[in-house]
């Protein structure tokens, strides 16, 4: 069959969508819950130890289900905020509780590999907690911080892709939708194209940026 390119491209473009607004909304949760992770821990800038136990625990919780029963079980929470439970709305929200807490765990890994004596040294130099985090701990950590966002990206990706078993739109429920049930083999051999040039492209993308703030 021939392939019909505006499906094409109206499907990458709302992966595009779907991976944009999630990577931005899973940011804004994992960031602060992933420095919180570090600076609670025991021996570290703000110590509590209930604090870092239920955020931890928490964290667990939600990286222990797997996306597509996720998808499933926050149905109710999805229609409440958009209206609906397909579609490319209703795909992000399940795709931010799933990547949130990945990507507080890799920036807590990420901020974890500094070395401690650059909060000795910041510390001597009277930096306040919050001061040691924004101009030390995070600068140092940036590169890391890099490669850790691009594969928290490419796990959008994916989670786009699997999204579209129930109905989320993108590249994922074109694949199913044509390429699986109407035994489309072009539509299926383009859209698996696609998403590994995606990829691809998204990790040499990475690589570079994570190269560049290394040398500075």
């Amino acid at each position: 069959m021939l392939v019909n390119w505006d499906q094409i491209l109206e499907a990458l473009w709302e992966t595009i969508a779907m991976v944009g607004f999630s990577l931005i909304f899973a940011i804004i949760i994992g960031l602060p819950l992933g420095i919180l992770l570090v600076v609670t821990r025991p021996g570290h800038l703000w110590e509590n130890k209930v604090t870092f136990t239920i955020l931890s625990g928490v964290v667990n919780i939600f990286r222990s289900i797997p996306f597509i029963i996720l998808m499933v079980a926050v149905i109710p929470l999805t229609r409440l905020i958009v209206g609906t439970s397909i579609g490319t709305a209703a795909a992000i929200v399940p795709m931010v509780l799933f990547s949130g807490p990945f990507i507080a765990r890799l920036i807590e890994n990420s901020l974890l590999e500094v070395d401690p004596g650059v909060m000795d040294a910041a510390q001597s130099m009277g930096a306040t907690p919050t001061q040691i985090i924004i101009r030390f701990l995070i600068p140092e950590a940036l590169s890391s911080l890099m490669l850790g966002l691009t594969i928290a990206t490419i796990g959008l990706v994916g989670a786009s892709a699997m999204a579209g078993a129930i109905g989320g739109g993108g590249l994922g429920d074109l694949a199913i939708t044509f390429g699986y049930q109407r035994f489309d083999t072009a539509v299926m051999f383009v859209t698996v194209t696609i998403l590994v040039i995606m990829v691809q492209g998204l990790q040499s993308t990475g690589n570079i940026l994570s190269n560049k703030i290394r040398r500075r």
